[in-house]
């Protein structure tokens, strides 16, 4: 046992114990508070859907739990047990140019990792969210969606993996990370602009949002906050799930605004213009475009990083190796090294909360705070979203403030809207 060993065990037992320990203080933290409605949301929450967002919460809890062993030990298993190694070995036996066992060995390993969850997946859709009412996704339909995804999978990763290896060996003595970032950016890039209109269609219906007074409403908030899309589009949420949820999609030109029709079953016109607004603000704020500069940032320093490690052999040792390769350095990279860097998630969880409530800030401004937390309270009573996580908990993972937090400092910002 290396170096690279030690340091990896010690970054896997630090993440699983952490992950544990805030895992039960969740679910005992909302447990304790499930007898009685948080006094600020006594007019809108009843006693039964608070309840329900409780239990909702504890069974999702003990998935996470089961996910969090099984993924602990499938790392380990797969490092320093010689998992990886094994399958390696088996790739370089078929009678295939180097460069395609490589891209074979990267693409079947993703798959088969994603494969070991697939229990996970159908306990989640068959079992919790159908217990609460949630799921409308029928085993044929799950099967599509799977097929789909394997098959997006294979024909998305399969050249830019070709594009990648071929790189790595082309320049392993150059700065080949370069040119690599290079490549893993254009393709996020182009998937971010393709997604809206040539792969979102492949799993659900896109309709346009029709005339009315809601398209009237949303158009006037769009005009007004100088904010230009491809269209208002309605998406059928509603056949896979009884969730509620409203985004944007898409780069430039191409920017789409969806609305699933659960949402707007369950909202007034003036709580679907406060969502939106809320959205707009990201926008107007610049933090998308700050996201996937960070992102680029985070993704270049990996690279530079992954640059390094490939020629360290104590890095493939270290971690189950035996016959050391860029493909196995990639592998190892993707799935064990985020480990060593498992705390700049709550970092990050951090600017988010804090861009969630600027959002929120720009929304106030534009269509008043009223509509927005009363859109708020009726998602987080259908959404079965608790009301009480354990603080500590929400600070290490949730991107979103929690619901009292978020609730008040809306109400602090009460003015009276922009109309022009």
């Amino acid at each position: 046992m290396n170096l690279v060993s030690i340091l990896f065990l010690i970054s896997w037992a630090a993440n699983l114990v952490i992950e544990l320990v805030l895992n039960i203080k969740n679910q005992l933290h909302i447990a304790l508070h499930k007898e009685a409605v948080p006094e600020a949301f006594a007019e809108t929450v009843d006693l039964a859907a608070h309840q329900k967002a409780a239990d909702y919460s504890r069974e999702k809890l003990q998935l996470a739990r089961f996910i969090l062993f099984f993924d602990a030990a499938l790392i380990l298993i797969m490092t320093l047990g010689g998992g990886f190694q094994d399958i390696y070995h088996i790739w370089q036996g078929f009678e295939l140019a180097p460069i395609w066992q490589d891209v074979g060995f990267l693409l079947f390993t993703f798959w088969f990792l994603a494969l070991l969850h697939l229990p996970f997946s159908l306990i989640s859709t068959f079992k919790i969210e159908a217990k609460f009412g949630f799921n409308r996704t029928s085993p044929t339909q799950f099967i599509s969606d799977l097929v789909k995804q394997w098959l997006l999978m294979f024909v998305l990763g399969l050249p830019l993996l070709w594009i990648i290896v071929l790189l790595m060996n082309s320049f392993i003595d150059q700065a080949w990370w370069v040119a690599v970032w290079a490549v893993w950016m254009a393709f996020n890039l182009v998937l971010l602009w393709a997604y809206p209109k040539w792969i979102a269609p492949l799993f659900n219906k896109f309709t346009p949002l029709e005339d009315g007074e809601m398209k009237q409403r949303i158009e006037a908030l769009l005009e007004r906050t100088g904010f230009e899309s491809n269209g208002i589009f309605v998406m059928d949420g509603s056949s896979r799930s009884g969730h509620g949820n409203a985004y944007f999609t898409g780069m430039g030109k191409n920017k789409r605004i969806v609305f699933f029709d659960t949402l707007l079953e369950k909202l007034s016109i003036d709580e679907v213009e406060a969502v939106l607004a809320h959205e707009l603000g990201h926008f107007k704020h610049g933090h998308i475009k700050k996201r996937l500069i960070m992102s680029a940032l985070l993704s270049l320093a990996g690279m530079a990083l992954l640059g390094w490690l490939v020629h360290w052999p104590a890095f493939y040792a270290g971690l189950g190796i035996t016959t050391p390769s860029p493909a196995a350095a990639l592998l190892l990279f993707v799935t064990a090294v985020p480990l060593v860097f498992f705390f700049l998630g709550p970092i990050m969880a951090v600017q988010s909360r804090k861009d969630e409530f600027e959002a929120d800030a720009f929304a106030a401004k534009h269509v008043g705070s009223n509509h927005l937390i009363s859109a708020l309270l009726k998602l987080y009573r259908d959404n079965a979203s608790s009301l009480t996580p354990d603080p500590s908990y929400s600070a290490y993972h949730d991107s979103h403030p929690p619901a009292k937090i978020r609730i008040d400092h809306l109400k602090s910002l009460a003015v009276t809207p922009t109309q022009g």
